[in-house]
């Protein structure tokens, strides 16, 4: 088969793991013909530029600034995609075919270009749904539905329905977040509508130096770590993370290890600063490689997200943790079924991001066997559930005829 993925983040190796790149490795090393399009964004000063790597060809096209910008910049170079896309394509791959294109959620501002591909090229569509907009804008306030903030809430939900129109399949991360868009959707085909997780490739980083890692990083060699990396922005709820901290210092649960970047470091920095916590350290946004080998000296990942949330969200920065074989620690809304499923499955606990009491002494209970019991379930549940190949075959039997 001869697939697209349209990205809006922008992918230069196409050799770096990550939940999009392993599943195109993936389908390349089944022999289907694979073609990445994607943002070079204006910071950059690249040009447009297609190239092979690895066996997949990538169409690097010049755009605006999307990422670590304000709203309306980021705004303004969403919209211009469908165009610098469009251009590009009929410039560099004039008259190439597609069977399939898959795409992804968020942003949800691109269907106009999936359309185009469809009709162009006769592909079917197959969207990978990881996240909700504009709900979950809404949700924590950065969007309204009333007042002047409402034209934007209303335009994004146009859009919204557009992308979930034009797609052929939709994958979505859990149980719970499928229950929602079917819910909240009723007009959708159910049957066109399936789980399909978060997955990667699965990385053995085991030969790790646990205690070189632990002495290069500063991190106390005899306490219990219990890590967090990845975006540090208002959907993680970081003023909850600062008040577990805080609990933390009364009656410590273990090491808390921060890594990450977003638009609520700040919080955090202005926090460790004024009160030197004893137990908790703070590093900047690492590699994905590098905080994975991190992992191994760890003895629990943490997942965030804020209360206040009304769909289920499911991070992949889970699949980090389960990887490196740590229990999964969820302090997230009550919608959410990721707590649920590491609950019920034996390798996490389920907690209110509303409550950072009840959070540390949840993880203070967990004695160092649990840590270890449930460290094994995961990596065993992320190997059945949760790999690159599952995906791959979740899309392919749809092409089974």
């Amino acid at each position: 088969m001869r697939i697209i993925f349209a990205s809006v983040a922008a992918i230069e190796n196409i050799a770096s793991p990550g939940i999009y790149t392993d599943l195109l490795r993936t389908f390349r090393d089944h022999g289907h013909e694979v073609t990445v399009i994607a943002p070079r964004e204006k910071r950059t000063g690249l040009p447009t530029e297609l190239e092979e790597q690895h066996g997949i060809t990538v169409l690097h096209v010049a755009t605006g600034n999307i990422q670590k910008c304000s709203a309306i910049e980021k705004g303004m170079s969403l919209l211009a995609l469908k165009r610098q896309y469009s251009d590009a394509l009929r410039n560099h791959m004039p008259n190439k075919k597609f069977d399939l294109v898959l795409y992804a959620t968020p942003p949800t501002t691109i269907a106009g270009l999936i359309e185009s591909l469809k009709t162009q090229t006769g592909a079917k569509s197959y969207l990978l749904l990881k996240d909700i907009f504009p709900q979950n804008a809404l949700d924590i306030g950065m969007l309204s539905d009333h007042g002047a903030k409402s034209i934007m809430y209303r335009y994004f939900k146009k859009t919204e329905h557009r992308t979930y129109e034009v797609a052929d399949w939709i994958g979505c991360m859990s149980p719970a977040n499928r229950e929602y868009l079917l819910s909240h959707e009723p007009w959708l085909n159910a049957e066109r509508v399936e789980v399909n997780p978060n997955s990667v490739i699965p990385l053995d980083l085991q030969n790790v130096d646990r205690i070189a890692i632990r002495k290069q990083y500063g991190i106390p060699g005899d306490e219990r770590v219990f890590a967090y990396g990845g975006n540090l922005g208002k959907p993680q709820g970081v003023g909850f993370l600062i008040d577990a901290l805080r609990c933390n210092e009364q009656m410590p649960a273990g090491f808390f290890l921060i890594a990450g970047s977003g638009t609520e470091r700040h919080l955090l920095e202005a926090f460790f600063e004024a009160e030197q916590p004893a137990h908790a350290r703070l590093l900047p946004s690492l590699p994905r490689d590098e905080f994975d080998s991190l992992l191994y000296a760890c003895d629990a990942g943490i997942v965030l997200l804020d209360h206040r949330f009304t769909i289920p969200n499911y991070p992949s920065r889970a699949l980090s943790y389960m990887q490196a074989s740590l229990p999964v620690l969820c302090a997230t809304d009550p919608v959410s079924d990721m707590g649920k499923v590491a609950e019920e499955n034996g390798f996490g606990i389920d907690c209110r991001s509303n409550d950072p009491k009840l959070f540390v002494e949840r993880c203070r209970s967990l004695s160092n066997d649990d840590l270890h019991a449930m460290g094994a379930r995961a990596k065993a549940y992320m190997m059945e559930n949760y790999t690159a190949e599952k995906t791959y075959e979740t899309i392919m039997r749809h092409f089974d005829d």
